[in-house]
């Protein structure tokens, strides 16, 4: 850092005759002075300069459908950004995560999982999505689950170019009865040479979760923050009452309701704590898409009992993460043949 200019023209300043009137013992103390100043004053980055041990960098999590990269996203930024369910193509945007432990800032983005069986508009705008996300990142995390590597798998390999670093998550090791099978099933897996780690984990057990984020850190490069330390996501609280209200419904129905239902927000708006003490208020309008008339009865439920218990669940959960009371009205409109429509799927948010 440059001495700041003031302290330094006033150390040596000229007098009237063209030389320099400080007197020695002055000019020493002001020297020593201004050499304090320098050494309390805390280094900034400069635009282009990378803040001192900082390191910063994007992470992509990608995967076939269902095998768990909402919850390890959710786990990695340690709380939940991204919905989760049984229900195969539950992410449908790329939403990003940040977490920052120390000197050390982790940009996750969780992509949705590679469809490789219909071709409809709206699989191919997922498709485009995980394209899109690992094509200029610095590490990328490839999850399947441990023991298994099909071929819906070896499609979403193919897609991870050269020259980024690729660590296999094996996730959902909670599941194997026996941890000693696993042992040929890396072999075989190492053998293929593309991954600089293999980690067999959970995303539920945080020991697992913070080995893995160790390992991430050695990957991401030297650089400045690009979020401040205390963002966890990028998405709007408007983005995640659409997708609570979407993992409620897919959670409730099982695997009655197509994976082609989606939710759209007509009407999100906040209002001020009217008194001290009091939380704001979010007023929130939001209609779930079918593409059927019978759908639209099976998100209804008898006497409506259904679609009160994912506005129930919904607005609980959105309470707690946004911190604020939630008026929620739920709506459902059948619009046929919707996933179809490359138009319409990009009136209803998809890329």
């Amino acid at each position: 850092m440059n001495a700041p200019k003031n302290i330094a023209a006033g150390a040596d300043s000229m007098g009237s005759n063209g030389k320099k009137d400080t007197k020695p013992e002055v000019q020493d103390d002001l020297d020593a002075m201004l050499q304090g100043l320098l050494k309390s004053t805390p280094k900034l980055a400069q635009p282009g300069e990378v803040a001192e041990n900082q390191r910063c960098g994007l992470v992509a999590i990608v995967g076939k459908p269902n095998v768990g990269k909402s919850t390890l996203l959710n786990a990695l930024v340690g709380q939940k950004i991204s919905i989760t369910s049984r229900k195969a193509q539950t992410t449908r945007h790329r939403i990003t995560g940040m977490r920052t432990e120390g000197q050390t800032q982790f940009v996750f983005v969780d992509t949705p999982g590679f469809q490789t069986i219909h071709g409809n508009a709206l699989n191919k705008s997922l498709n485009k999505a995980v394209q899109g996300a690992v094509s200029d990142v610095d590490l990328v995390l490839f999850v399947v689950e441990a023991g298994s590597f099909t071929s819906a798998d070896e499609k979403v390999l193919k897609l991870l170019g050269e020259g980024i670093p690729v660590l296999l998550v094996a996730n959902k090791l909670d599941h194997v009865k026996e941890r000693a099978s696993l042992a040929p099933w890396l072999q075989a897996m190492q053998a293929r040479g593309k991954f600089a780690e293999l980690i067999p984990l959970s995303a539920k057990a945080p020991k697992d979760v913070e080995r893995l984020l160790a390992l991430c850190e050695k990957f991401l490069p030297e650089q400045a923050w690009w979020y401040s330390e205390d963002e966890l996501t990028d998405r709007s609280e408007k983005f995640l009452a659409s997708e609570l209200v979407r993992e409620k419904l897919f959670r409730l129905t099982g695997d009655e309701l197509p994976y082609t239902s989606t939710v759209v927000i007509d009407k999100f708006e906040e209002e001020p704590p009217q008194k001290k003490g009091q939380k704001r208020l979010l007023r929130i309008a939001a209609t779930i898409v079918v593409e059927r008339d019978g759908h639209k009865a099976m998100v209804i439920g008898d006497k409506g009992e259904r679609i009160k218990r994912i506005g129930m669940e919904t607005r609980v959960e959105l309470e707690k993460l946004a911190d604020a009371k939630v008026f929620l009205e739920l709506w459902v409109k059948v619009r046929s043949g919707w996933a179809d429509d490359e138009a319409r799927v990009r009136s209803f948010g998809y890329e």
